[in-house]
Formats: C-alpha cells, sequence, structure tokens
C-alpha cells in the first residue's frame, strides 16, 4: 500500500543527477519507511577503472558532512600537483526524518561477507549502516533515512550526486542540493 515513484533528472546548471522519489501511503496505517541508496564511486577515468579496477579504488577517501547530510570524496592524484576531483552524495527530506541520518562509505561492511548485491547485509532488518569514513579498500556511497508516513500522506525526498573541482565547490552543491526545493526546480528546467 506503498505507491513509489523516482523521477531522475540531471541538472542543467551543475554536474549533478537528481533521483526525486514520491511516497504516498495508500493504507488506513501509519507506516515507517527506512530509504536507502548505494552507489559505487570510481572518479578516475573508465580505461584507469577497467584496467586496475582495485588500484585505482585504494586512492579515494571519503568523508561524512553531518550538517550537510553529505558524503564527500576525492581521488587523490597520482602525479604532483596533478588535480583531483571531488565527489559528493546528498539527500533531502520534505520534512522530518526519524533519528539521525545513516552513511556508509565501505562497500565491504555494506555487502557482508560471503554476500552480494543481491541481498546485502545492510538491508537486512534492524541493521545500522555503520556510519565509516575515510580511506577504504573499495568505496562506495550509501546514505539511509527514517520517514512516518500517516494514513493518505505524501512525501519526497530526493538523492543527488555530483562531480566538482573543488571540495569547497562540492559543499556548495550539498548546500544547494540539501533543500528539496533545488531538485524539483532542477525538474521543472527539464521540462522548459
Amino acid at each position: 500500500n506503498i505507491e513509489t515513484t523516482m523521477e531522475v533528472t540531471v541538472s542543467p546548471e551543475d554536474n549533478c543527477e537528481i533521483r526525486l522519489i514520491t511516497l504516498t501511503n495508500r493504507s488506513e496505517h501509519v507506516r515507517v519507511l527506512e530509504l536507502t541508496s548505494y552507489m559505487e564511486i570510481v572518479l578516475s577515468p573508465p580505461e584507469d577503472d577497467f584496467s586496475h579496477m582495485a588500484f585505482s579504488k585504494l586512492f579515494v577517501r571519503t568523508e561524512f558532512v553531518r550538517e550537510k547530510r553529505a558524503i564527500v570524496a576525492n581521488r587523490r592524484s597520482r602525479k604532483e600537483n596533478g588535480s583531483s576531483l571531488w565527489f559528493l552524495h546528498t539527500m533531502a527530506v520534505d520534512g522530518n526524518i526519524i533519528g539521525e541520518v545513516q552513511y556508509e562509505t565501505d562497500r565491504l561492511k555494506f555487502i557482508g561477507r560471503n554476500r552480494n548485491l543481491s541481498e546485502p547485509a545492510a538491508m537486512e532488518p534492524d541493521q545500522p549502516l555503520s556510519n565509516s569514513a575515510g580511506a577504504v579498500l573499495d568505496p562506495v556511497a550509501s546514505l539511509r533515512c527514517r520517514i512516518r508516513l500517516e494514513p493518505g500522506e505524501t512525501r519526497k525526498l530526493s538523492f543527488v550526486a555530483a562531480v566538482a573541482e573543488t571540495r569547497k565547490n562540492a559543499l556548495e552543491l550539498a548546500e544547494k542540493y540539501g533543500q528539496l526545493q533545488a531538485s524539483e526546480r532542477v525538474f521543472d528546467l527539464a521540462w522548459i
């Protein structure tokens, strides 16, 4: 009895993808829902990733910025004075969430030992994300929040993935897209 729609677009203004999720409780009961994102972070040219996947990922560092509800990551350049891109993953929710936003940046902790993405350990009931960040062997970006839906209520949430040239630019995008109205405005621009 939960109606779910997801719209996906790319911002014409920024280097970001937005997934706008709308949830409607069609039941006569209050529902508490947990929403979890998951994406793998590469930050290198495709040919580098395909030729040396494990090696390439060793240079990615992750960080959770609590006040922005955002994961930022960058790949240290292998060249001296080389530039590096910054990755951002953030979320925006209309209304309040239950508890704190959870996060994960380690693929092994998300998937679990002897498991795969079709049944990751992180998606088991009452299995919180580890809230770990830093230098990990296989970086991912996963955010989770819990929301309460009253009978007949509709709520929206957006997950945003972006790339920026600096950490400061990434945090500016987190500030901008941490507001649901910014994500909704991008969808309005896409239809013009």
